[in-house]
């Protein structure tokens, strides 16, 4: 089928939850996505976050094949080699103890959240005053499913679909006496993500997760940090919450833990562990045997190629770069992320969606998530020369711009 008869033909029969952009792919290579038409496309958003080792990588490749020749689905119910491994890594690298897999970000949300309930219901069995109350934060998102969107900020995600879960609160983003102020012991868990993702690329400040931290222990509510998108080494540790030096109870995983294949996880503590027992949750696809496997290489790859540390150094790069834009320019009113997981605040949100479009027809992918910010999440294979071509291609459209506006004002 031709691009225009595919286009037709979603049209009639695709449900309609997403405005597509001009482009059809069909293959890609390193940090590169290349259409029907044979052309590249540098791609600095990674499938949302996904392709943290790029398109076609040797590793992840010969993994997927090798396996799917053995083992490709088979039931919880039994054993297989892939789920330990794969959770000795996590384990060891998160500080959590135990690890529950499942097919998405919106699941280990709703995992995470099942968990909170199910662990206060333990500790009021043993005396302890812990209610059902869940607090997130403002600007947050945390998935699509019931549970998931109703700890998601924006009402554009949560009214359509009302009553969403009950007894859940917001806190203002970083505003510890906020969040003293809408703690007490009916609280069974704070939810928060180290860095907002889809909420503008906000990283929490030092002092609001440490507070986070302390309430939450003073009662013995969870403190739940969403991984999902910064997480697997993308801000230049492994997990974002690292950089604060505060250990939570639980994490939620996906997006880049299987290096494109889908796949969630919960990780929590030994002490919130107490709360699960066999057939109060589950899972048909979760930690299939391709998907673990798919996971331990990616893991791997990382750890053996450096990409954290790339995370680190190239994203630093990459910001100092994007400041040096908006000290030129003064649409451009921030600039905020870490390591590889970046923004660049434009001052209207017609801006940005010209930004986005103008880079796409030069052959460059970002996207704009609340309205004004252009967001990054590029492979962690990412060099310094992609970013060169990027911030080029930014400065042009932005140069472009100003004059158009010295001109409307003439």
């Amino acid at each position: 089928m031709t691009f225009e008869e595919i286009k037709a033909a979603e049209q009639k029969l695709i449900l309609t939850t997403y405005d597509r952009y001009q482009a059809m792919f069909v293959d890609g290579e390193g940090v590169y996505v290349i259409d029907q038409n044979g052309e590249k496309y540098l791609d600095l958003l990674s499938g949302i976050g996904v392709n943290a080792l790029g398109y076609n990588h040797p590793a992840l490749v010969e993994t997927i094949a090798r396996q799917s020749k053995k083992l490709i689905h088979i039931s919880n119910l039994f054993f297989h080699e892939g789920q330990a491994e794969l959770a000795l890594r996590l384990t060891e690298r998160t500080g959590m103890d135990r690890a529950f897999y499942c097919n998405s970000g919106a699941e280990a949300c709703e995992g995470a959240l099942k968990l909170a309930r199910a662990y206060a219901t333990l500790r009021r069995s043993e005396g302890a005053k812990l209610g059902t109350k869940i607090l997130a934060l403002e600007q947050s998102f945390h998935g699509r499913t019931f549970g998931a969107v109703s700890v998601t900020y924006k009402e554009k995600y949560r009214e359509p679909f009302e009553p969403v879960v009950p007894d859940v609160e917001f806190v203002r983003f970083n505003d510890p006496e906020d969040l003293r102020a809408k703690f007490s012991d009916e609280v069974c868990a704070v939810l928060v993500e180290a860095i907002q993702g889809e909420g503008g690329v906000r990283p929490l400040t030092q002092e609001f997760i440490e507070e986070a931290r302390k309430l939450t222990q003073t009662t013995g509510a969870l403190l739940i940090v969403d991984e999902i998108q910064a997480g697997m080494g993308r801000t230049g540790k492994w997990f974002a919450y690292q950089h604060f030096n505060v250990k939570p109870d639980v994490v939620m995983l996906a997006k880049a833990l299987a290096g494109g294949l889908p796949m969630g996880a919960v990780l929590c503590t030994e002490e919130a562990a107490r709360a699960i027992h066999a057939g109060m949750h589950g899972t048909t696809f979760g930690g299939g045997p391709l998907i673990c496997a798919a996971a331990v290489t990616t893991i791997d790859t990382i750890e053996k190629d450096g990409l954290v540390k790339n995370a680190q150094e190239v994203g630093a790069y990459f910001m100092e770069q994007l400041r040096t834009l908006a000290k030129k320019y003064t649409c451009i009113v921030d600039v905020r992320g870490q390591g590889l997981m970046l923004a660049a605040e434009v001052n209207s949100a017609e801006l940005g969606k010209k930004a986005v479009a103008e880079l796409l027809k030069q052959h460059i992918i970002i996207n704009c998530t609340s309205d004004t910010v252009l967001r990054f999440l590029p492979p962690l294979i990412l060099e310094k020369q992609h970013v060169d071509a990027v911030i080029a291609t930014l400065d042009g459209f932005f140069s472009k711009q100003a004059a158009l506006a010295v001109a409307g004002e003439k």
